[in-house]
């Protein structure tokens, strides 16, 4: 036996426990970062456009007409993301987290740029609105795949004890590429003008995103496999089999957690589109407000709710997923009615407080659920599961909420009916968290812990030998 050199660090005995190499982390974090900043770059680019597409695309139309069509058109978006899940979390559960996600966002990216070439009415007529929503959906059959297959790989790869930190940047840089997309339309609409931006500056935003796509792709390239899906791998490989994912065992085996997350994802998103989607367009027509100083109002709310979401997720390692997501839920349904008064008032004070007073339950929910959905699911099946209960719910109550939200509007000519939709959203979510198991410091399902430090795996695994020599 050789002894130990003197002054040399012992070697732990950590077991079969993942320890967490932190290179490996923030190659991770970024990129899962990027492809999200990148997907909802174009989801502010189009919110903050709608007013300006409606002419180019359907110009012989009212703008009530306008917005709804560009209203529905963004909801059909939404309408494909479940196959995009089914197909994408198919695949991830088969080939691997990493490969999958490279094509998810090459996809993203492309469409994107490819909506700033599109012609306008006046060149190809209605062909030019067909192939918008053609491009749309094929955003939404890869964002299907995207942000789901993200959930998956961040969770998988970050330690136990700050899942809910590192997963909740996520959510945090799907507020940035929101803001990102919708303050450079923003200041275009300011220094140029609205019928510059009718003519065709409208291009600018969407062209953006070719540079920024390959900036994404190349971070993306650089992350490795994720330790759980490797580990899955190469117990495969030793066996002398391939992963094979049926779909319908899967759905068989977790329909319970699938129906909760589908549940979950209606009530937070439901009021987190409302906000970032609609609320533009309700400022601008509904409203009648400057459309400009209403993008003014949101953004820098839309900011700091993304600076936000990662200290509501390190809060949530800290007090667990549950009591987080109960004050999201409970505030909505207390102030939703109070934040669209604030909203509907001249103040432009009043109007900053109100949006404020739905932008914070928003973030809790985010910055929380991030975490808590792959969490719920097996390494075996969870890009699959996740994958299509997520996309189901966004398809019926994510993407489709602000025409939903503007059709009650304009219905019932008050204001009051989207504050009684969101509550109404969230007291479904009320009621599917008291179901939720807690998952907040614990290793996910199928898999062995993921720690940060050797120190911390051994120990782990000395804990385990104890057990089992006493049994």
């Amino acid at each position: 036996m050789h002894e130990p050199q003197a002054g040399a660090t012992p070697q732990l005995d950590t077991g079969t426990v993942n320890v967490v190499e932190k290179r490996d982390l923030r190659r991770a974090v970024r990129g899962t970062f990027v492809g999200n900043v990148m997907e909802w770059y174009d989801v502010g680019v189009f919110g903050y456009l709608i007013v300006t597409l409606g002419p180019v695309f359907l110009p012989d139309a009212n703008q009530a007409t306008q917005v709804i069509f560009m209203l529905g058109t963004f909801a059909s978006t939404y309408l494909f993301r479940p196959l995009g899940g089914l197909f994408f979390g198919w695949l991830g559960d088969k080939i691997g987290r990493k490969r999958v996600l490279f094509m998810t966002l090459t996809l993203v990216a492309v469409a994107t740029f490819l909506i700033g070439l599109l012609p306008g009415h006046a060149t190809i007529g209605t062909t030019a609105a067909v192939l918008l929503v053609a491009l749309k959906i094929l955003q939404g059959f890869s964002a299907g795949g995207e942000f789901t297959g993200a959930l998956t790989f961040i969770s998988e790869s970050a330690p136990d004890r700050r899942r809910g930190f590192y997963a909740a940047f996520l959510d945090s840089g799907s507020y940035l590429g929101f803001v990102l997309g919708a303050a450079i339309v923003t200041a275009m609409q300011i220094m140029f003008g609205q019928q510059a931006m009718e003519d065709g500056l409208w291009r600018v935003p969407y062209l953006i995103a070719g540079p920024l796509g390959l900036i994404a792709v190349y971070l993306r390239m650089r992350v490795e496999e994720t330790p759980h899906f490797a580990a899955l791998a190469a117990e495969q490989d030793a066996a002398g089999t391939t992963l094979r994912v049926n779909p319908l065992r899967v759905f068989a085996a977790n329909w319970k957690p699938m129906l909760l997350v589908i549940l979950l994802v209606a009530a937070a998103n439901s009021a987190g589109y409302a906000f970032t989607s609609y609320m533009p367009t309700y400022l601008s027509t509904v409203l009648r407000h400057d459309a400009i100083q209403g993008n003014l109002f949101s953004l820098p709310l839309m900011l700091l709710m993304a600076c936000l979401m990662p200290f509501v997720g390190m809060l949530s390692d800290r007090v667990g997923r549950r009591p987080v997501l109960f004050a999201a839920a409970i505030w909505i349904i207390l102030l939703s009615y109070p934040a669209f008064a604030l909203i509907g008032s001249d103040s432009p004070v009043g109007v900053v407080a109100g949006l404020a007073l739905i932008g914070i339950p928003v973030a809790l929910y985010m910055g929380t659920l991030a975490a808590t959905y792959p969490a719920m699911f097996p390494t075996a099946s969870r890009n699959t599961s996740l994958g299509v209960s997520y996309n189901i719910s966004i398809a019926l109550f994510g993407g489709t909420a602000p025409l939903v939200i503007d059709s009650l509007v304009r219905a019932t000519g008050s204001p009051a009916a989207a504050a009684f939709y969101l509550m109404g959203m969230s007291v479904i979510g009320l009621i599917t968290i008291c179901f939720l198991p807690e998952t907040a410091g614990k290793p996910l399902q199928g898999s062995e812990p993921n720690v940060e430090t050797a120190q911390e795996a051994h120990e782990i695994h000395t804990a385990r030998l104890r057990v089992s020599a006493g049994a």
